[in-house]
């Protein structure tokens, strides 16, 4: 029975399947980047530029392999199969990353840390490089797919579609940095109890199979389009054959043409070719805009890192470092409507002409201020010492003990602390609870604490103190120096200026970019703003490597900087940029094609009727004859 025609209030019933699946899969994603360089930082022990590097590489081939996913759903396997396939891969890569954080797997001494990191670390580094290549390639799939199960008497209904397409990305979004932050705050293992890493990650592994599962039983259902071909090959091969021309004819005997992309015009359509200069205008505009990705997309690596040396506590409720970013799905939730309901009317009726391309040069403004709040809340963070300071005094003479940190070194760039043979008198740490072993080989005390940031302790060790299993009640512990107070919700101000950025700028820009391209090159632009997402990652993990920024307030205003002066650029760049109305620069190449193919025909038809004409004359003189 051919299930394709159903429908429910006026919608294809399929659409509800791949509503679900996209839900599950941004829950799936967002879940998993929500606690990953935390991940990187405290379980693999990267330390943050490391961590912030291979992040943001991470996301950088995220927006990379759309492209492919593009290439291969419309001239290989098509839409349908191609989600199936690398939906098979995104699942397989969110288990492999959940088995990587069981630390369980390596940690022979279960002492709570894992004694073979390079094997997580290469489960981790395969199971990413599976999530972006999942992930990336359904990216252009889903959602056209989607469309293509709408009738043409269905546009209203497409066009709901879209928006709660786009609201379940947000939802899913905003519920996994909510919900896999506090899983990963639970405390989780057989041998012993550390931070439940597998199951921050083991739950959007889950959610990731559901959704592959729900779109694999709406498959009956489903309008399933051949693949046709992509567009983005055709503009590639005409580009590359008017540079080839151009290279060939560059000797000053041939004569010059208006546009270098009208040396193709031996090849291709001149249509094709008109619109292929409309899509490199607007992607001329791009060249600036990386920078802006560079700076939105430290909220996951920078950001959280910065949360992590504050209080999180909210009362009677204390917020996990990764779950500040649940700050920017809300805010989209609530801006996004304002400004189009209330700010841009309101500047519309002050007479001001607030064009997209203005829009988008006060969102990466607004960007680069979200970086210098962020510098000026480092600031106020760096006053306070830095790591929690230790200082052990032995009254009973114990230094001929040893004594081992178990559990988390947190230190910053002091990882690993394990001391044998002697007994430290200072400590520096970056932690929330330490468990100390003091032992004589003979004997072992354990003393269990919690440490406040940038806090400074004094642990005494008495002079009658006496083995055994209440040994530990014997140490005591003064707090020198309070932990540092200055409070998460100082972020906010941040979170705030970058989500108005995001709004003016992305939503803006996506919206500038199909208005100005051709009716069938929007693809082409699509992976065009995509990729200028990737370079913008790969930006950030160049700086992190190579500037070496000692002060994490200097590199926040290091990046403020760069980006205020490619705005200074891009606003010059669209100054000079002229509007176009693609439709009717297509409609003039068809008027002239199609004058072009009357003439064609009426000089045939003149040609036809001129050989008719001296074939009777012939036949004439023949009969003559």
């Amino acid at each position: 029975q051919d299930l394709r025609g159903l429908e429910v209030c006026g919608y294809p019933l399929s659409i509800f399947f791949i509503v679900v699946n996209e839900f599950c899969e941004r829950f799936s994603y967002y879940g998993m980047r929500a606690v990953l360089v935390l991940y990187f930082r405290y379980f693999l022990r990267f330390d943050d530029d490391l961590a912030t590097s291979i992040y943001h590489t991470f996301v950088a081939l995220c927006y990379l392999t759309p492209i492919l996913g593009a290439i291969v759903a419309d001239s290989w396997l098509g839409k349908f199969k191609t989600i199936i396939y690398l939906s098979i891969v995104y699942a397989i890569g969110q288990v492999v990353m959940a088995v990587s954080a069981i630390h369980d797997i390596t940690d022979t001494d279960r002492d709570g840390t894992p004694d073979n990191l390079t094997l997580h670390i290469v489960l981790s580094m395969v199971g990413l490089l599976l999530i972006a290549l999942g992930t990336g390639g359904i990216k252009p799939c889903v959602a056209a797919f989607g469309g293509d199960q709408f009738q043409d008497h269905q546009a209203k209904q497409r066009s709901t579609f879209f928006s709660v397409f786009y609201l379940c990305i947000n939802g899913g979004s905003l519920l996994s940095t909510i919900i896999t932050p506090i899983l990963r705050g639970q405390e989780c293992g057989i041998h012993s109890q550390q931070k439940c890493y597998p199951l921050a990650f083991g739950v959007p592994a889950a959610l990731m199979v559901v959704a592959l599962v729900v779109f694999i039983i709406g498959s009956g259902m489903y309008h399933k389009t051949e693949p046709q071909g992509n567009i983005m090959l055709d503009v590639c091969k005409c580009i590359g054959f008017a540079i080839k021309n151009r290279f060939r004819h560059r000797s000053s005997s041939y004569p010059k043409r208006m546009h270098w992309m009208d040396w193709a015009e031996e090849k291709h359509e001149k249509l094709l070719i008109a619109q292929i200069k409309m899509v490199l205008k607007v992607l001329f505009l791009y060249i600036p805009l990386p920078m802006f990705w560079t700076l939105f997309d430290q909220k996951g690596s920078r950001w959280t890192l910065q949360a992590t040396t504050m209080d999180g506590n909210f009362g009677s409720l204390i917020l996990q470092p990764d779950q500040m970013q649940t700050v920017n799905p809300i805010l989209i939730l609530t801006l996004v409507p304002i400004m189009d309901s209330v700010v841009y009317p309101l500047i519309k009726k002050c007479g001001l002409n607030f064009t997209p391309l203005r829009r988008m040069t006060v969102g990466m403004f607004l960007a680069a201020m979200a970086f210098v709040a962020a510098a000026l809340v480092q600031i106020q963070i760096d006053v306070s010492v830095y790591n929690t300071y230790i200082v052990w005094q032995f009254v009973s003479g114990l230094v001929k003990y040893s004594l081992m940190l178990s559990w988390p070194c947190m230190a910053r760039n002091r990882c690993s602390i394990t001391h044998k043979h002697r007994f430290p008198k200072h400590l520096f740490l970056l932690i929330s609870r330490a468990t100390f072993t003091i032992t004589n080989g003979a004997n072992t005390c354990e003393y269990s604490r919690e440490f406040g940031f940038g806090s400074s302790y004094t642990l005494l060790i008495p002079s009658h103190f006496v083995w055994g299993p209440t040994c530990s009640e014997s140490i005591s512990g003064v707090e020198d120096i309070q932990p540092n107070s200055f409070h998460m919700g100082w972020q906010i101000p941040q979170y705030f200026l970058i989500t108005c950025g995001e709004v003016v700028f992305s939503v803006t820009g996506l919206e500038f970019s199909y208005s100005q391209a051709p009716s069938n090159m929007k693809a082409v632009l699509q992976a065009g703003w995509l990729f200028t997402v990737a370079i913008g990652n790969f930006i950030v993990l160049i700086v992190a490597e190579i500037a070496q920024i000692e002060e994490q307030w200097a590199e926040f205003v290091l990046f403020a900087s760069l980006l205020v002066a490619v705005c200074v650029i891009f606003s010059i760049m669209a100054y000079f940029y002229t509007y176009m109305d693609p439709a009717e620069i297509e409609a003039q190449f068809r008027d002239k094609d199609g004058t072009e193919e009357s003439d064609k025909e009426e000089l045939q038809m003149q040609k036809k009727d001129f050989v008719d004409h001296h074939n009777e004359d012939d036949e004439a003189k023949q009969s003559k004859m």
